[in-house]
């Protein structure tokens, strides 16, 4: 397994420590928020790695048929198991509707790009999907703090912890709809172009066969 692998791998056994960070399990749930802290930095560690992978998958060119498929998977897994959990951990803020639409939203796109590839196409991510991504990174980061502080007090400046969270929530509960959308639209020019294509192939076959059975003059006498 090349290193690039071994990253996305590394990904997908963030999940279920992350799950046990959220969970009432977790031994250090101290006073300081220590396991809003942790299960943070832990998270956002397990989201520079979908980036990393990518890159050193790339640059050293060991781009493999594993790496493609356990990319999006490590990043389903992740992004499900971080909002499920953060219905429990921060029921107040991250909303049960909120997580049927985010992961059904991957479900989506991931069926979409399935379908793309047995067709022979594939769909280029977007401005709006990398959007997406790190809207979902800073609202999950946001609801783990938003379960212990509703504000940090610096001196004079105050920064409003729980209402970032909720902003960052439906902001990004409205990128996530849009950007599906986008996704399927270019999924569906792409299917109308390549049956477009096949149309105008199978056209042009019958009319060269059509050719080919006319009598010609000479055939005739």
């Amino acid at each position: 397994m090349n290193l690039p692998n071994s990253i996305t791998m590394s990904r997908i056994a963030f999940v279920p420590l992350l799950i046990w960070m959220l969970s009432p399990h977790f031994p250090l749930r101290g006073s300081h928020g220590e396991q809003e802290l942790l299960a943070s930095i832990l998270f956002i560690a397990a989201s520079i790695t979908d980036g990393l992978d990518g890159y050193l998958a790339r640059s050293r060119r060991q781009v493999t048929t594993m790496g493609m498929l356990l990319d999006p998977l490590a990043d389903k897994l992740l992004v499900s198991a971080a909002f499920i959990a953060l219905l429990q951990f921060n029921p107040h803020v991250m909303k049960a509707w909120i997580v049927v639409l985010v992961i059904g939203r991957e479900f989506l796109v991931t069926g979409l790009r399935s379908i793309a590839s047995t067709e022979g196409f594939t769909i280029p991510a977007s401005e709006l999907g990398k959007l997406k991504t790190v809207t979902q990174i800073v609202s999950v980061v946001a609801v783990i703090l938003a379960a212990h502080w509703d504000a940090w007090y610096i001196d004079w400046f105050v920064i409003p912890v729980r209402l970032i969270a909720i902003a960052a929530v439906y902001f990004m509960a409205a990128v996530a709809t849009i950007s599906a959308v986008d996704y399927f639209w270019a999924f569906w020019r792409k299917i109308e172009g390549a049956s477009t294509a096949r149309r105008l192939h199978e056209n042009d076959f019958v009319l060269t066969r059509q050719k080919k059975s006319i009598p010609t003059a000479k055939n005739v006498v």
